[in-house]
């Protein structure tokens, strides 16, 4: 039986401490990037207490981008040479992507860095939503804002392994499905990975 995910619980994921993620833990034979190729970013993985417990903010990326169009990701982006931290590059994003202020977000803390196959160190910071707040869509980058009870993505048993061609390759991936949205990449291993440390 799973049990109820809460901010005590992600607190004690975050000071469980464990190995960083990556896109490459389900292909350990996939060629990797040097540390020096890798550019950072910073998303915000960001939860808000509702009267059925805890929910995570997600986005559906754009159709129209270049790059994972129409994908289910965490409010970010990349690091601009004016953002002090990679907490202000997730913040900043954030307000950005989706309108949400940084005065509104209580900073939990951060897992450590993920690697992914796009050549980013991706930094999850964790965070509480405050209050309430309207959300305001980036057109050219979110084509929707939804919420997912933390129950279901922060559940080990709710992963699974699939599997498909990615420039010539088969690749390995995880996914945790809810209802229409397929989360997936990147997105799921964060939460994977999340899920793991919330569980111990």
């Amino acid at each position: 039986m799973a049990v109820a995910i809460d901010i005590k619980r992600l607190m004690r994921g975050i000071e469980v401490g464990g190995p960083q993620t990556s896109d490459f833990d389900l292909n350990p034979n996939a060629e990797r990037f040097s540390a020096s190729q890798l550019r950072t970013a910073g998303v915000l993985v960001s939860f808000i207490e509702r009267p059925t417990g805890l929910n995570l903010i997600l986005t559906k990326r754009a159709s129209h981008l270049k790059h994972h169009p129409g994908q289910i990701a965490f409010p970010g982006g990349r690091m601009d040479e004016g953002d002090p931290d990679v907490i202000a590059t997730a913040l900043r994003e954030a307000h950005e992507e989706i309108g949400l202020t940084a005065d509104n977000v209580e900073v939990l803390g951060q897992l450590p860095p993920h690697e992914t196959v796009s050549q980013y160190s991706m930094v999850p910071i964790l965070g509480r939503i405050r209050d309430d707040f309207d959300a305001v869509c980036e057109v050219g980058e979110v084509a929707e804002l939804f919420e997912v009870p933390a129950d279901v993505v922060l559940d080990p048993d709710n992963f699974r392994i699939e599997q498909r061609m990615w420039r010539g390759t088969m690749r390995a991936y995880y996914t945790v499905p809810y209802g229409p949205y397929y989360i997936w990449g990147a997105t799921a291993r964060v939460l994977r990975g999340l899920a793991e440390r919330a569980s111990q």
